[in-house]
């Protein structure tokens, strides 16, 4: 019985040791991962936009480099520049050493692009194409880089904006619109171009819609005969004015004549962020401004 006892009372230690080093290791292990920071991220953004993405979801102060343009936040004016839309300062790039690329799949030099790869370079895309996947690549960014709750609260406020846009104007009367992408060569939206889907949003109706290309480059006198009710030239602060078209000398135009004529900021418009659904609200409205001018008109109220 004594002998059964002792071995008894050595398993019982036994096992108290093994717990007790198990405990150590266990609690050793958790102080150590919260007393180590991951190292932070290192990312090249090559589009305005994805800067503006990544300050959105309190990644700004991961990104080395952009390219020009970059000007939003105030704080990305201050980011190093390795090219631009055009050309990329390769060599720059390489000696970043960036963990990660994110290149713009549209609006970047694809041969640039492919180069770096090329050269080992870890180059994932931004590819926008509909108005929700700048929420869908917001969440993605999140997740890759650590910050999904917040990259997932912002895009579901994305999300309800656009949606509240469609339930507000889907079944208002239709505006004819102009919209001018570029003076010379004049060149105007149709299909699934950006701009295109924010006029679908606004209950607009635009007569080259169903043009061969998303971009089609038309004449004026394609837009004397189809005889807008509303002109949009949206503008840039580095757009050149010298280039612009003086719409005032057609008189004949509807769009003229009633001086129904917007200029938004095309910096928010054309550029996929989420500063979007305010200022496509805006567009909205103005567009809905139009609409009850005619409607006016057709009731025969003089407008000024």
């Amino acid at each position: 019985m004594i002998k059964l006892a002792q071995q008894s009372m050595r398993l019982v230690m036994f096992m108290v040791l093994f717990m007790l080093v198990v405990f150590s290791s266990i609690s050793t292990s958790a102080i150590g991962k919260s007393d180590v920071k991951p190292k932070a991220v290192r990312i090249i953004a090559l589009a305005p936009h994805i800067v503006e993405m990544l300050y959105a979801i309190d990644l700004g102060d991961n990104i080395i480099a952009t390219l020009e343009h970059a000007d939003y936040p105030e704080a990305a004016k201050a980011i190093p520049r390795v090219g631009n839309y055009a050309q990329l300062n390769i060599e720059a790039i390489v000696a970043l050493q960036a963990d990660v690329i994110i290149a713009w799949k549209t609006g970047n030099p694809d041969a640039d692009i492919q180069r770096l790869k090329q050269l080992g370079q870890t180059v994932i895309y931004s590819h926008p194409q509909r108005l929700v996947d700048v929420a869908n690549e917001i969440e993605s960014f999140g997740m890759r880089f650590g910050n999904a709750d917040a990259a997932n609260v912002k895009a579901d406020e994305f999300r309800q904006a656009l949606q509240q846009l469609q339930a507000s104007y889907q079944d208002k009367a239709p505006v004819t619109v102009f919209y001018q992408l570029w003076p010379q060569p004049l060149t105007t939206v149709a299909g699934n171009a950006w701009p295109q889907q924010q006029l679908d949003l606004c209950g607009a109706e635009n007569p080259f819609k169903n043009a061969d290309n998303d971009y089609p480059q038309i004449n004026i006198e394609d837009v004397l005969v189809a005889n807008p009710q509303l002109i949009i030239y949206p503008t840039s602060r580095h757009s050149n004015e010298s280039m612009s078209i003086n719409w005032q000398q057609y008189k004949n135009l509807d769009a003229v004549k009633h001086k129904q004529m917007l200029r938004p900021d095309a910096d928010i418009l054309h550029r996929m962020t989420l500063r979007l659904p305010s200022e496509i609200t805006k567009l909205c409205e103005q567009i809905d401004q139009s609409r009850q001018v005619y409607d006016a008109l057709n009731n025969g109220v003089r407008v000024n």
